[in-house]
This record gives C-alpha cells, structure tokens and sequence, in this order.
C-alpha cells in the first residue's frame, strides 16, 4: 500500500470514526430531547386534569359504563385499576397499564410506558391524584409516538446518507490532496531513478515552495548528490590512474625482463659464446636485474603511498640528517661534488627515514640528469613556521613546458635527462613530502641549473633545544 492511499484511508476513517460518535451523540441528543418534550406535555396535561378534577369533582357511572371524558387521549382509572372514564378519541380502546406501572401509581408515583396502541407506538403517563374527599384515582394521558419516531428515522437516514456522502467527499479531497502533498517526493523518486540509470550525478531535484519538510528533503538529497558526484569522480580517477598505473608498471617492467631473457637465451647458445661476450652478457644481465630491483622498490614504494600508510610525525634534526645523507650519497657517487650548507639548525616534524628517502630521490635525481662536472649542493633556511631543505644543481635545467609534469608517476619529457630511470623517483618523492605534512616544489632556468625544496613544519622545542 502507497503512503497516498495509507494517508487517505487514515484521513477517511479518522472522520468516518468523528462523524459516527457526533452522529450518535446528536442522534442521542435529539431522541432524548423529543421524548423529553412529549413527557412534559403529558404531564402538564395530567396535571392539569387533576386540578379540574379536584375542584369540580366527577360522578362516575357504575361499570361496566364508562363514563366519557371531555379532552384527547385521557383515561381515569380507580384505584384498583379499573377504568372508569375515557375521552372519545379512545373508542373502546383503553390505555394500557403493566403491573409494574400500576404497583408504582398506587404507591404515588407517577409512571410512565411505551405502548403500541391501535397499531401506533404512544407514550402513556399515569399518576395518581386526590378528590376532596379522599377518594384516590389514577389519571392516564398518552401521545402518538410515531411523528417523533418518523423524525428520528429522517435524522438517521440524513446522517448516515450525508455522513456516507461526506466520507466518499473527504476520501475523494484526500486522495488529490495527498498526491499534491506528495508529488515533489514523487519528483524526487523519478530523478533518483533517472540519475541511478544515467549515472549522470550532476543532476540535481528543482524543488519550489516553502522552507518545508519537503524542501529540506530535496536540498538533503542534493547536498548527497554532490558529494556522490564527488566520490564518483574520485573513483574514476583512481580507477583511471591505477589503469596507467598499471600499464606504465607494465610497460617498464617488460624492458629489463625482455632484456634478461635475451641474455639467459644467449648464455644458453650451443656452442656456447666466447669468454669475452660472457662476461659483457653477465654484466648487462646484474645492470638490468638491479634495474629490475630498483623498479620494483619504487613501485612498492607508491603503493604503500596509494595505501595511504601513516608516517611518523617526529621532531627530527635537520643537520645530523643532511650529513648521513651527504655521506651515503657521496659512497654511491665518489665522483661527483655534493656539498651542503649547514649554518642553519633547525628541527622539522617528519619521519626521518621518510625524510631521508626524499633527500636521497633529489640528490639521485641531480647526479643522474646533470653532466659529471655538474655540482650538487643543500642548503636549509627558515621560512615562518616552516622549514625550507634546498637541493641544487648546476646542470642544464628543465624547460618551462616540462616543469609542471616531472612530478607525474612515469613521465620522462626529456629524453636527454632521462638517465635510463623509470620516471618514478619524483612522484615518490612528492607523495613522501606531503604525506609528512609538507610539499615538494622546483624552480629551474635551462642552462643554469635546478632547485627543489622541501618544505616541513618546523618541530617546536623548548628553549635552548632549537640548534643540535
């Protein structure tokens, strides 16, 4: 059952259900009034007949006469019960009296009976009075019923015809009413289902009218919407970097594996190869597998990034740092000139193996895309509440147009600084950088060499501890 046809069937029983109990009680009201009313006259006319008795006192012939009265509709009874008179509207019908009644009047009080008298419903009062000389007698005066039973009827059969008629109004009125009421709902539910087919969340519930319940709904389900479109988009571009992803990996993977089997095929040749070709193959072959091995940490480096594992936020001293990873870099390359500056000691917030991977992916980057005689040197400075880690080379530079895509997973734009790397060294080191709270930025001039910078936040100690 809909919510529209549940809110006018609630609505119709709810006034069928008020016009019932007004119904009964006017019903009620009006019966007991009606009969009230034709009481009273009764028994005005009784009382009435008694008084007139009492001062001009009748003789009643013997039974089995009866004696008529003047009047509509009135008995006298002895006080045994015995009918002595009656009007001529009567005939030879006389007005009942139970027993009941009769026990009543002869104690003195007055009674009062329905009774079908002549094939129509009368309402008869009895009550007894008192002539002058104490002789006791019962008066009875009675009254159609049927003028009051036939009003009754009219009335019953106005309120239920009217009631029943207002019942199928209110329905009728209820039913539009509750489709008005819940048709921007049923606008909602359209454009949700067109939006579920579509998949176009971009789309939004126009929605006019008061600051309603209805109103607060739509901008509820718009506010979902946007952020649905968000997360969608999110996806997709997740999805879209991982299918890059995966086939840039790919892409890079196959190179160094296609040269190792080329190799191991070589090596396997019958008759085998000279001496000298063997030890030129073995050398490509430890050249190319640590290539391999190279790639494989840098991608595993990337997705832990992708992962979004948790660095350590720890205060770090910067000097100590750049000194162990001068002298690691200068183990790895002994031939070129790395320096570094170390007038300024600050302490950041970071990860120090973190930190110190960034640092090592800047100096590699410098060595491997810069000529022999090119000079590396890093430096610190302090910039507000934050911390600058400068690593600069002398080489050729980057152009203009390449700068805003060496941070991107896999992107070699020049093939002359490429170095044979796998264009993953910069994004890792990007990713690390923020993943600290901090960000890597580059500022190059071709011809004049590079500076990237790590900025981190700076470590607040307490005083005397700020230089180690």
């Amino acid at each position: 059952m809909s919510i529209r046809l549940r809110l006018t069937v609630l609505y119709s029983a709810i006034l069928a259900l008020t016009l019932i109990a007004f119904g009964t009680m006017l019903y009620i009201t009006q019966s007991q009034a009606t009969f009230d009313t034709i009481q009273s006259a009764l028994e005005r006319q009784a009382l009435e007949f008694a008084n007139r008795e009492r001062r001009y006192p009748r003789h009643y012939d013997t039974a089995p006469a009866v004696t008529l009265l003047p009047g509509r509709w009135t008995q006298t009874r002895s006080a045994d019960g015995m009918v002595i008179g009656r009007t001529g509207d009567l005939g030879d019908t006389s007005l009942p009296l139970s027993n009941a009644g009769l026990k009543a009047v002869q104690g003195g009080t007055p009674w009062t009976e329905s009774a079908m008298v002549d094939s129509e419903p009368v309402l008869i009062y009895s009550a007894p009075y008192t002539l002058p000389d104490g002789t006791v007698r019962i008066v009875q005066v009675a009254a159609s019923m049927a003028e009051r039973t036939q009003s009754l009827q009219t009335l019953q059969f106005i309120l239920i015809t009217g009631g029943g008629l207002v019942i199928v109004i209110a329905f009728v009125m209820g039913w539009v009413l509750a489709g008005t009421a819940l048709g921007p709902i049923h606008h909602i539910t359209q454009t949700a289902q067109a939006i579920g087919a579509e998949r176009n969340f971009s789309r939004r519930v126009q929605q006019e009218g008061p600051n309603d319940e209805v109103r607060q709904l739509a901008v509820t389900f718009n506010n979902m919407l946007t952020e649905l479109e968000t997360a969608y988009h999110q996806v997709e571009h997740a999805l879209e970097a991982q299918r890059r992803f995966v086939a840039d990996a790919s892409h890079e993977l196959r190179t160094p594996l296609t040269t190792l089997r080329g190799n191991i095929e070589l090596l396997q040749r019958n008759p085998p190869i000279d001496a000298k070709e063997r030890a030129e193959i073995l050398a490509d072959t430890q050249v190319e597998a640590e290539r391999l091995i190279r790639l494989v940490n840098q991608l595993l480096t990337l997705a832990r990034a992708d992962a979004g594992r948790a660095l350590r936020h720890e205060p770090v001293p910067v000097k100590p740092l750049i000194a162990e990873v001068c002298r690691q870099a200068r183990l790895l390359a002994p031939q070129r000139t790395i320096t570094w500056d170390n007038s300024i000691g600050s302490v950041v917030l970071a990860d120090p193996d973190a930190l110190k991977q960034v640092l090592l992916i800047l100096i590699d980057n410098a060595l491997v895309h810069t000529p022999a005689s090119a000079k590396v040197c890093l430096s610190t400075s302090a910039v507000d509440q934050r911390v600058a880690i400068h690593v600069q080379d002398t080489g050729p530079g980057i152009a203009p147009d390449l700068l805003p895509h060496i941070f991107e997973r896999f992107y070699r734009g020049d093939v002359s600084r490429s170095g044979g790397g796998a264009g993953l060294g910069l994004s890792i080191a990007k990713e690390l950088a923020e993943a600290q709270g901090g960000a890597l930025t580059v500022q190059s001039q071709v011809a004049r060499g590079s500076v990237f910078t790590v900025m981190l936040p700076r470590a607040v100690l307490a005083k005397g501890n700020q230089e180690r």
